[in-house]
């Protein structure tokens, strides 16, 4: 059975964006191709101090640049992209680093990092021009996620799904990021009892709704505070890579497995079969978060 593998994304609390990455021509090799991440140039040096905070967050500095970062309305800043496909501000990387000497536990993202028990979450997909709007297909693969989440019994969060442009008062934003390469989707953690409000997927046409609602419930899942469930190795995406113990994924969820789960959702890559459903261990996750 041929299965692409692709990379999916994950993020930190304060705010911090995880991009997901894949190779810039998108080589597919038989029968179980893995999309590689690009290696683009950064736009300027990165200086000492944003080595050592990364350093201190205990995420892989070997891949730090400044990139540019789109938003639904097509404008773009300058940001940070760490580990490859990890991606916030300056002031975001150092208000983490300043919280984990104030926490020496390491552990302060598993309460920072939650939304408000018992929140309703406005969720938009949005509809708007210049590339940035999800397709017909997106719109239902949303509508797939969104259900996902709220058919779930013993979880106290819940989401209210509308369509449009006006994204102003909205707790989360689903639209599509036309300037990235590959496939795949990113989004980041939620801070203040908030989820992370950009969501983003890209290079998901070709592939069934249901391949769409994975990468769709996988990135609202970042949002509301998971890491992945492979964070410390990235098997699904065939790789031997620690993602760093700061954030969510190093904290482990009561009665979920340790070890490797090759059917979670929140797995850091994808395949091109996928039915876009929790399994098992990601509701009993959903359940004991919330």
């Amino acid at each position: 059975m041929k299965k692409t593998k692709l990379a999916l994304i994950m993020g930190l609390s304060v705010g911090v964006f995880f991009t997901s990455c894949s190779s810039e021509n998108e080589q597919i090799k038989e029968p179980d191709a893995i999309l590689q991440y690009s290696d683009n140039p950064g736009l300027k040096p990165v200086p000492q101090e944003v080595v050592d905070a990364a350093a201190k967050l205990e995420l892989n500095v070997d891949h730090i640049r400044y990139d540019n970062f789109y938003f639904p309305d097509g404008t773009s800043e300058v940001r940070l992209f760490l580990e490859e496909d990890v991606v916030m501000t300056e002031q975001e990387l150092f208000t983490l680093a300043d919280a984990k000497d104030e926490n020496q536990s390491g552990r302060q993202y598993s309460t920072n990092s939650l939304v408000s028990q018992g929140r309703n979450i406005s969720i938009i997909g949005y509809t708007g021009g210049g590339g940035y709007g999800l397709s017909s297909k997106e719109q239902t693969a949303l509508q797939w996620a969104v259900a996902n989440y709220n058919r779930l019994s013993g979880v106290s969060i819940s989401f209210t799904l509308t369509f449009g442009t006006d994204y102003s008062d909205k707790d989360m934003v689903v639209y599509r990021n036309p300037n990235q390469s590959g496939s795949g989707g990113s989004a980041g953690f939620p801070s203040g009892g908030l989820p992370y409000k950009w969501v983003q997927i890209y290079g998901l046409s070709g592939y069934t709704t249901n391949v769409n609602e994975h990468v769709i419930t996988h990135e609202i899942g970042h949002s509301v505070g998971f890491r992945h469930t492979d964070w410390f190795s990235r098997q699904s995406c065939g790789q031997n890579t620690n993602e760093g113990t700061a954030g969510v994924g190093a904290n482990h969820v009561s009665g979920t497995p340790t070890g490797y789960d090759p059917t979670s959702v929140m797995l850091a890559c994808f395949s091109s079969n996928e039915d876009g459903e929790f399994n098992g261990n990601d509701i009993t996750a959903l359940q004991n978060m919330y």
